[in-house]
C-alpha cells in the first residue's frame, strides 16, 4: 500500500506508542497490561489506511472534470465567485470523511494561476458554511476550456491542509494536488456554461468520477 510522505510521521509515532505498549505488558507482566497493546492496535494500524494514496487511473479528456477528492456530494449550487472565476459559477463540493482517502487530485489540466491561504474556523466540513468560515486554500486552474478553482477546506478535526503546486506550475489532470489531514471539504468552482454530471449524495473518488463536462 502506497503511503502519502505526509503521513509517516504519524505511523511513526503510532507504532513507536504500540511498541512502548508492548514493553510495558512485557516488562510488569499480567493479563490487565496486555490490555495497552491490545487496544492501541486498531488506531496504530488504522494511521497508514488512513493516509493511504492509492494509484488512480481514470477518464481523462479536455472535456472532462474528474472529481478531487474521495467522499460523497455535500452541495450542488450555483454561487458568486469573486476571487478568480469573478462572477457567477457552479459549486460542486465533495465531503470527506475519516474513511476516505484524503489526497486530492487536479480535476482539469491547466496553469496554476490563483493561490490564496485563508486562515479560519473549524466547524462540521459537510455544512455549507463551511466554505466561508472555515481554514482554506484555494487554487485557481486557466484550462483552454475556462477558468477552474479549487477549494481545500478545513474540517472539525483537521489543522492542517497540504498544496504540493505553486503559482504557475502546470497541473495535470488525476495528478495530485495535495491533501487534508482528517475530516474535511474539497469545493470545486465551474463556469455556469459547464454541465455538472452528478447529483448530491452521489459517491465519488478523487481522479475517476467525472463531475462536469465542457460543452461542445
Amino acid at each position: 500500500m502506497r503511503v502519502a510522505p505526509e503521513g509517516k510521521p504519524f505511523i511513526a509515532i503510532g507504532w513507536a506508542v504500540m511498541a512502548i505498549a508492548i514493553a510495558i505488558a512485557w516488562l510488569a507482566g499480567g493479563r490487565w497490561w496486555v490490555t495497552l497493546p491490545v487496544l492501541w492496535a486498531p488506531i496504530a494500524l488504522w494511521v497508514p489506511w488512513f493516509f493511504r494514496d492509492p494509484v488512480r487511473n481514470g477518464p481523462r479528456g479536455a472535456d472532462l472534470v474528474v472529481a478531487p477528492a474521495d467522499g460523497r456530494i455535500v452541495s450542488v449550487a450555483e454561487v458568486d465567485e469573486p476571487d478568480f472565476l469573478r462572477g457567477k459559477a457552479r459549486k460542486i463540493s465533495v465531503f470527506m470523511n475519516v474513511c476516505n482517502v484524503h489526497v486530492n487530485r487536479y480535476p482539469v489540466d491547466g496553469t496554476i494561476e490563483y493561490r490564496h491561504y485563508r486562515p479560519g474556523s473549524f466547524v462540521n466540513a459537510s455544512l455549507d458554511k463551511a466554505s466561508v468560515d472555515n481554514e482554506q486554500m484555494s487554487l485557481g486552474l486557466r484550462t483552454v476550456r475556462g477558468p477552474v478553482l479549487v477549494r481545500q477546506i478545513a474540517g472539525l478535526v483537521a489543522r492542517r491542509i497540504v498544496t504540493d503546486a505553486e503559482v504557475g506550475t502546470a497541473a495535470c489532470q488525476g495528478d495530485r494536488l495535495g491533501l487534508i489531514r482528517f475530516g474535511s471539504r474539497v469545493d470545486t468552482f465551474l463556469p455556469l456554461d459547464a454541465q455538472v454530471s452528478i447529483r448530491v449524495g452521489d459517491k465519488t473518488k478523487a481522479g475517476i468520477t467525472v463531475i462536469g463536462r465542457w460543452p461542445s
